[in-house]
Parts: C-alpha cells; sequence; structure tokens
C-alpha cells in the first residue's frame, strides 16, 4: 500500500511539473515566430556561412539528382534544400539549394556562365506544416 501511495504521488508531482512548465514558453505570435527570433537574438555564436549564403552552398554530400544544362536551357525547378549535381560546359558543380525566402534568382549568381538561365524554387513538402 505504501508503495502504491508513493507511486501516485510521483506521478501527480510529475504532472504538476509538467503543466507548470508548459505555460513559462508560451508565444501567441504566429507560428511561434517571435518566439524563435527571441532565441536567436539570445544566440551567442554567429551564423555560418552556409547559413548566412542566399542562394545556397557548395554541397559536400552526394547529389539527389543530377541535371546537364545547354545553351538551349532557360529554367532549373528545384525543391528548398535539394541537393543537385549540375553539369554545365563540361563542368560540373554539386550545389545545395537552401533559399529561404526565394522563389527565383538567376543561376549566373551561383555559376558563372549560365547566363539566361533561372532557377525557380518551390517549397519542400516535407518541412510544409500541414
Amino acid at each position: 500500500m505504501k508503495t502504491n501511495i508513493s507511486k501516485i504521488s510521483l506521478v501527480v508531482a510529475l504532472g504538476l511539473s509538467v503543466a507548470g512548465t508548459a505555460y513559462a514558453h508560451e508565444d501567441y505570435s504566429e507560428a511561434g515566430t517571435n518566439h524563435w527570433i527571441s532565441h536567436v537574438a539570445e544566440s551567442k555564436g554567429s551564423p555560418t556561412a552556409n547559413q548566412l549564403a542566399p542562394y545556397g552552398y557548395a554541397a559536400t554530400k552526394g547529389a539527389d539528382r543530377e541535371v546537364t544544362l545547354t545553351s538551349a536551357s532557360k529554367y532549373l525547378n528545384v525543391t528548398r534544400l535539394e541537393t543537385v549535381k549540375i553539369n554545365v560546359g563540361g563542368k560540373s558543380v554539386v550545389w545545395t539549394f537552401d533559399t529561404l525566402g526565394l522563389a527565383a534568382f538567376p543561376l549566373a549568381k551561383v555559376i558563372p556562365g549560365t547566363d539566361g538561365v533561372t532557377v525557380y524554387v518551390t517549397e519542400n513538402p516535407s518541412y510544409q506544416g500541414g
């Protein structure tokens, strides 16, 4: 009997502590944006070069797919955070399109010699709320 009372007391104490801390981090802004921004502002570290790159960055991992562009190519469709091996003019680049907030941009911003090619970025369905 004494063991049951101890177990019940422990469960009640844990329940109250969880309920009490649940209200400590309330954020009523849209999608918790203000909460996230406050944590970023409090962060002591500086953003990495990859985090600051507006068009993404050269990847060290393998590509999700491979695309060959020709002089007739006008566009490249990618998904945000997709890593693509791009072949153009006999050279290759493996690029991760980490482009928060961008819907389209000239590929020449990333790869010289690709004038006239526009990159269209769609949202990654894995990261969309639902």
